[in-house]
């Protein structure tokens, strides 16, 4: 499959890269340094600006799915950089008719008691709450449209580099957590969660979790 992964060369980005490579596919690699992602087969590394629409639908046309691991935790204003891009990301898919779009969300999103989200939880981290705030947004976002197909695949609580184990559960819009309590994942399960649902598809235009 013909794969563009904005983001390529992130925590949970270089994860799907490897997950999506080592099956096979042939992967175009967005990213705003090229240098960083090292020369293999089936890969494709573009120097990309994803608030640049026009260009991003050009860099995507071709291709048969989308997967966005872009971030704005770098950034001074991470939840209006998380959102300009987002939203370029989105009409840039629409416009190259590229017919799937699957993005990687966060956990803040999911519940833990009806109603209740991660989000709103006692204690939430102040230094995640930007990014969470802007993965809620572009979740409504999606949610409100029919113009693109999507997929929206929340982590567990915790995301960590690990084993690629390739047993875990996966849930919709409660967070999953295990017998004490917990909630994690690696980002290498977290990739294989992914890459299957980009392979055979069961969560078109909704949002699905993943923990063991």
């Amino acid at each position: 499959m013909k794969i563009a992964l904005i983001g390529a060369s992130g925590f949970i980005g270089s994860a799907l890269l490897t997950e999506a490579l080592s099956r096979g596919h042939h992967v175009t690699a967005l990213v705003t340094r090229p240098e960083r992602v090292a020369p293999q087969e089936n890969l494709t590394t573009v120097k990309s600006d994803v608030l640049n629409t026009e260009a991003l639908a050009e860099q995507l046309r071709g291709a048969e799915a989308v997967i966005s691991a872009f971030s704005g935790h770098a950034q001074e204003d991470v939840y209006g950089y998380y959102l300009k891009g987002f939203h370029s990301i989105l009409s840039a898919t629409q416009q190259a008719s590229v017919p799937r779009l699957l993005i990687v969300g966060g956990a803040a999103t999911l519940e833990v008691a009806p109603g209740k989200l991660l989000l709103d939880a006692p204690g939430f981290p102040a230094e995640y709450r930007a990014t969470a705030e802007g993965a809620k947004t572009a979740l409504e976002t999606l949610r409100g449209q029919t113009a693109q197909a999507w997929t929206f695949l929340s982590p567990a609580a915790e995301i960590f580099p690990g084993e690629r184990t390739g047993s875990f559960r996966l849930g919709g819009d409660t967070l999953l957590t295990d017998s004490e309590g917990n909630s994690r994942i690696s980002v290498q399960d977290y990739a294989i969660a992914m890459i299957d649902e980009l392979e055979n598809p069961h969560n078109t235009n909704q949002r699905f979790c993943v923990a063991y």
